[in-house]
C-alpha cells in the first residue's frame, strides 16, 4: 500500500510518498516540493561481477521537457545527453550518499531521479537529494542513512529555506547543505561576500531545517522499509594483510616522506612490488590477485599516512599542518589571449586563459525547472592526462571536470561587474599539473587572467582547500583530529576530508565540502573555515605581489566596445525591414552590434575605423531633429510647393518655397535640384513627426556668423 510522510521544511512542506510508483525497483519514492515532483529509484544487483574491485555507484537525474509542459530544443524533439545542470545534479546527489555504502561491498547500485513535474520555482535538485536518502532508507540495500538536504538563501540578512528561484534572485547566499542527525556531510555553494560567521550561522539554520526531513524519513521506514539483505564484504584476508605488513616492516615511513609527488609514488610503488611478489609466491596467484595486494596496500599506506600525521605531526611533504606551499605565478604569458596567468602552487600548476566576447556569445540553454536561461560569464576546466603523468582515454569533459568548473566558475562569478558590464566573459583553466586542489588553483588563476584582460573585477578571489585526519573511538566517534591547509593528493585520498572554499579579503564566494566520514561536527567546521580564511589572506597576497588590481585597458585583441542609447521607439528603423538595415552597417563596418530592448546598442570592433562607421550610422539613423539646429542634407524630391531633403539618415524634412532663398522663388527648380546638398535649418516638428526646414535661414545664420568673425578680426587689429 502507498505510503506518505508530510515534512515541514522552514515555511514549506515536502511531501514523501512510495509504495505507489516503480514497484519492481529495490526502492522507490516521489518527492514533492510546490508544483516540482521527481521520482527517485534504486536498485542494487543481488551480487557482484566477477573480479569487481571498486564500488560501482552510479546515480543519474534527468530533466524532461513535458515536465513543465514544453517541447525539447532540436531537430528529433527528444531529450539527448544530460545537460550541465543535470550533470551537475548527479554529483549532488552522489557525493553525500557515497560514503554510506558498506566498504567492502562491490554489488552495482544505481540512483535515479527522474523530474515529472516542474513549477519552475522550486528547484528538484534538493529533491533529489532527499528522494536519494529515502529510496534507500526504504529499499533492501545496505545504507547507513538517513540524510537530509536543504536550499539556503539570505534575503535581507534572514535566512530563507528551499527558497524559490525568485526569491534567489534577491538573495546574497546559495547554500545546498546535507547533513545527518548529528553532523554535516556535504555542502556546496556560492555567496557574495559572505563573512564567515554569517557562513557558520547559515549551516547551523540548515542542520536545523532539515531534522523534520530524517525524521520523516525514519517514519516512512518504519512503515514501508524492506528489511536489509544480507551481504557479502570482499575484502583482504587477516593472513594476508598481516604478511603484508611484516614483509614492508617500517619502509613505508622514509617512502612516503620522499620529497616530491612521482619520487615518493615510486618509492612506495617499489615497495609493494617487491612484497607483492612475496606474497604470491607464499599464498598463490590464486589467492594473492592484483586487487589483494593493491587493497592490503592501499590499507597499509593508508594507516602509515595517517599515523605519521596523527601521532608523529609530520604531512608527507614535510610541512606544518597550517601552511600553504610555496605560491608563484605570472600574468600576459599567452600574446593572443585577452588575459592570460600560470599559477603554481606546490606541484599544482593552472594556465588560465581570459576571453572577452560579445552579446552573441552568450551561453543559451534549455531551462525547464527554472533559473535562468543564458550565462554571460563561463568558466570552463580541463584535466589532460599528462597533469598527472599518466596515459588514458582521452575526450570530452567528464563529471568532474564539469563540476570542478562550476565550482571555480560560482566562485569567482559574484565579483564579475554584472551592471550595464557588455561583454560575455569565457575563463578557460587548463591543468598543467596536479597535486591537489587544482579547483581552487584555477579560481586562483582565473582571477589573475582576468585581471590581465582588464575586467575590472570588484575585487581578486582566491582559494583553498583544508583536509582533515581523523581517528574514531569503539563508537566511531571522531576521538582525535588533525586539520590540514593546502592538502595534497595523498592527503585527500588517504584523509577524510577535501572542504574547498573561496573568496576575498571581505568575504567568502565559493564552497564546497566532500567528506569519506559518515559527518563532521559543526565546531571542528568552524576551525576548517577560519583555517581556509587564513590561508586565503596569504594568497590574495601572494598573487597581488604579481598583479594586484585590474588592467586599465583590454588586450588589443580584444573587442572594443561603444554604447550608443537610442529612443526604444527607434530600434524599428535602426533594424529596418527584415533587418536590412543593421546587416548592411554590420557589413560595411565589420562590427557585432547588439541592439537591447530599452533602447541600448553596444557596438563591438576591433576596428578604429569600422567603430567609426558604426557610431556615425547609427547615431545618424537613429537621431532626433534639433529645432534650430543647421543640418548638411541632400535634395531627395521635388516639389511645386518646396522640396524633401534627407538631412539625417532615412529622415527627411520639407523646404517649403518660401523657405528656398530670402527673395521670391518662383519654381523649386530654380534654386536646388535632385542630388543637391544644401544646409538647412529645422524649424519644427509637428505633432505628427513631420519636419519643417529653411534653406534661408541656414543662409542667414551663415551669414551672421561670417560678419560675426570679420567684426572680431576688426577688433583684433
Amino acid at each position: 500500500m502507498p505510503e506518505k510522510i508530510i515534512a515541514q521544511a522552514g515555511d514549506k512542506q515536502i511531501i514523501i510518498e512510495t509504495g505507489k510508483l516503480a514497484k519492481q525497483a529495490d526502492g522507490a519514492v516521489t518527492i514533492q516540493l510546490g508544483e516540482t515532483i521527481v521520482i527517485v529509484a534504486a536498485v542494487a544487483a543481488t551480487k557482484a561481477k566477477e573480479g569487481q574491485d571498486f564500488f560501482p555507484l552510479t546515480v543519474d537525474y534527468r530533466e524532461k521537457a513535458a515536465a513543465a509542459g514544453k517541447f525539447p530544443g532540436g531537430y528529433f524533439k527528444r531529450e539527448g545527453r544530460p545537460t550541465e545542470k543535470e550533470i551537475l545534479t548527479c554529483r549532488l546527489t552522489d557525493r553525500p550518499i557515497r560514503p554510506l555504502f558498506p566498504k567492502g561491498w562491490y554489488n552495482e547500485v544505481q540512483v535515479q531521479t527522474v523530474v515529472l513535474s516542474a513549477d519552475g520555482q522550486n528547484d528538484p535538485d534538493i529533491l533529489s537529494i532527499i528522494g536519494a536518502s529515502a529510496s534507500l532508507m526504504v529499499s533492501d540495500i545496505p545504507w547507513d542513512g538517513p540524510l537530509g538536504a536543504v536550499r539556503v538563501g539570505r534575503i535581507k540578512g534572514q535566512f530563507i529555506a528551499n527558497p524559490t528561484h525568485a526569491e534567489q534572485a534577491e538573495s546574497d547566499l546559495d547554500l545546498v547543505y546535507v547533513g545527518n542527525t548529528n553532523d554535516i556531510v556535504m555542502y556546496e555553494g556560492s555567496a557574495k561576500e559572505i563573512t564567515e560567521a554569517d557562513f557558520n550561522a547559515a549551516l547551523k539554520y540548515a542542520h536545523e531545517v532539515i531534522q523534520p526531513l530524517i525524521a520523516a524519513q525514519k517514519e516512512l521506514t518504519a512503515k514501508a522499509g524492506k528489511k536489509k539483505r544480507e551481504i557479502t564484504l570482499n575484502i583482504v584476508p587477516d593472513e594476508i594483510l598481516q604478511e603484508a605488513k611484516k614483509l614492508a616492516g617500517d619502509r613505508f615511513v622514509p617512502a612516503l616522506l620522499t620529497p616530491g609527488k612521482l619520487a615518493r609514488e615510486n618509492a612506495c610503488k617499489a615497495i609493494q612490488d617487491e612484497v607483492g611478489a612475496k606474497l604470491v609466491e607464499k599464498f598463490g596467484a590464486e589467492k594473492v590477485t592484483d586487487f589483494v595486494i593493491n587493497d592490503a596496500f592501499y590499507y597499509i599506506q593508508k594507516e602509515a599516512v595517517r599515523g605519521l600525521i596523527l601521532n608523529h605531526g609530520k604531512r608527507l611533504d614535510g610541512r606544518a599542518f597550517d601552511v600553504v606551499r610555496p605560491i608563484s605565478s605570472e600574468v600576459g604569458i599567452l600574446p593572443r589571449a585577452h588575459g592570460s596567468a600560470l599559477f603554481c602552487r606546490g606541484e599544482t600548476q593552472a594556465l588560465t586563459l581570459a576571453t572577452l566576447g560579445t552579446g552573441d556569445d552568450t551561453q543559451e540553454f534549455d531551462s525547464y525547472t527554472g533559473g535562468g536561461t543564458e550565462k554571460k560569464f563561463i568558466l570552463h576546466y580541463n584535466f589532460p592526462n599528462f597533469s598527472v603523468g599518466e596515459t588514458g582515454r582521452i575526450s570530452g569533459p567528464g563529471r568532474r571536470e564539469i563540476g570542478h568548473g562550476a565550482l571555480a566558475e560560482r566562485s569567482i562569478e559574484p565579483m564579475i561587474p554584472s551592471e550595464n558590464y557588455p561583454y560575455t566573459i569565457r575563463v578557460t583553466s587548463e591543468i598543467m599539473e596536479s597535486n591537489g586542489s587544482t579547483s581552487m588553483a584555477s579560481v586562483c588563476g582565473g582571477t589573475l587572467a582576468l585581471m590581465d584582460a582588464g575586467v575590472p573585477m570588484i575585487r581578486p578571489v582566491a582559494g583553498i582547500s583544508v583536509g582533515i585526519c581523523t581517528e574514531l573511538d569503539a563508537n566511531k566517534k571522531i576521538s582525535k583530529y588533525q586539520l590540514l591547509t593546502d592538502i595534497i593528493g595523498w592527503e585527500d585520498h588517504y584523509c577524510d576530508m577535501d572542504c574547498k572554499i573561496a573568496g576575498t579579503e571581505k568575504g567568502i564566494t565559493g564552497f564546497q565540502l566532500d567528506l569519506k566520514l559518515k559527518g563532521i561536527p559543526h565546531g571542528m567546521m568552524a576551525e576548517t573555515i577560519e583555517k581556509a580564511r587564513i590561508a586565503r589572506m596569504h594568497i590574495l597576497a601572494e598573487m597581488a605581489k604579481t598583479l594586484a588590481e585590474p588592467r586599465k585597458e583590454i588586450s588589443k585583441y580584444a573587442p572594443r566596445i561603444e554604447t550608443v542609447k537610442i529612443n526604444p521607439e527607434k530600434i524599428g528603423a535602426l533594424i529596418g525591414p527584415g533587418g536590412k538595415n543593421i546587416k548592411r552597417l554590420v557589413e560595411e563596418s565589420g562590427c557585432e552590434i547588439d541592439i537591447e530592448d530599452d533602447g541600448t546598442v553596444n557596438i563591438f570592433s576591433v576596428s578604429p575605423e569600422g567603430m567609426k562607421i558604426a557610431l556615425d550610422a547609427i547615431t545618424g539613423m537613429t537621431a532626433e531633429a534639433e529645432v534650430g539646429k543647421i543640418y548638411r542634407g541632400k535634395v531627395v524630391t521635388i516639389k511645386e510647393f518646396g522640396c524633401f531633403v534627407e538631412f539625417l539618415p532615412g529622415k527627411d524634412g520639407l523646404v517649403h518655397i518660401s523657405e528656398l532663398a530670402n527673395f521670391r522663388v518662383k519654381n523649386t527648380e530654380d534654386i536646388v535640384k535632385v542630388g543637391d546638398d544644401i544646409t538647412v535649418k529645422c524649424l519644427g516638428v509637428d505633432e505628427k513627426g513631420r519636419v519643417r526646414l529653411s534653406r534661408k535661414a541656414a543662409m542667414e545664420e551663415r551669414d551672421k556668423e561670417v560678419a560675426g568673425k570679420e567684426e572680431a578680426g576688426k577688433e583684433a587689429k
